[in-house]
């Protein structure tokens, strides 16, 4: 066996990173846009001066927002069109992923996992509801803005309120994503999303269920 196993194709590689980077920047201009960073002095950090304008931040909102959709839409239609479904939650992921959490905190053995962890598959839904939900109530917050367009404020009341609710959500689910790989045994995990591979003795030590799985295929 090869001294690496390709674990992300380079396309999955760089819709992964288009999703990351225009929500990020979703998150930076809309936080922008209500305002707060001259409130809280951001405007005063060099090169930031312009994050106060209002119509630059709804300008850059909008175009991360035409990034972020067109990277999600091509997410789904890739994976369907593949028929490839590892990351979706599984019956007894939550069981299982309680029991890595103690297997990592103790020391003790972890059971062989998948391409995907338990907490992956259920860290993947979680993000998915929170970002159709934010994709369904961005483009009302669109829609409204139209020529005779009317919508009842009571409704546009509990749609933006739910867009910031999901907006604390995906911040949430962004830092604890990233802090999951703080934890050592993850950690060879993460150079894959710019290599593409992992080691062949992690995958085996660690995702036996995988690496059998792809014998099976190939045979």
């Amino acid at each position: 066996m090869d001294d690496r196993i390709l674990r992300h194709p380079l396309r999955v590689r760089v819709n992964h990173w288009l999703i990351a980077l225009s929500g990020i920047m979703l998150i930076f201009s809309g936080f922008g846009e209500m305002p707060m960073y001259k409130r809280y002095n951001v405007v005063k950090i060099p090169g930031l001066a312009w994050s106060e304008d209002f119509h630059i931040m709804l300008y850059i909102h909008y175009i991360a927002a035409i990034v972020f959709m067109a990277a999600v839409f091509f997410h789904i239609v890739y994976h369907l069109r593949r028929r490839e479904f590892s990351l979706l939650p599984k019956r007894g992921d939550l069981k299982e992923g309680i029991h890595i959490i103690k297997a990592i905190l103790t020391g003790g053995p972890e059971p062989q996992h998948d391409k995907y962890l338990a907490e992956q598959r259920i860290a993947y839904a979680a993000f998915g509801v929170t970002i159709l939900g934010l994709i369904a109530t961005g483009l009302i917050k669109v829609y409204k803005n139209l020529s005779g367009v009317y919508i009842n404020p009571d409704i546009l009341f509990w749609v933006t309120n739910l867009h910031t609710l999901l907006t604390m959500v995906f911040v949430f689910l962004l830092f604890a994503h990233l802090a999951a790989f703080l934890i050592k045994a993850n950690r060879p995990l993460f150079p894959s999303m710019f290599t593409g591979t992992v080691r062949s003795d992690y995958a085996l030590s660690r995702h036996g269920k995988w690496i059998q799985d792809m014998k099976v295929k190939t045979q």
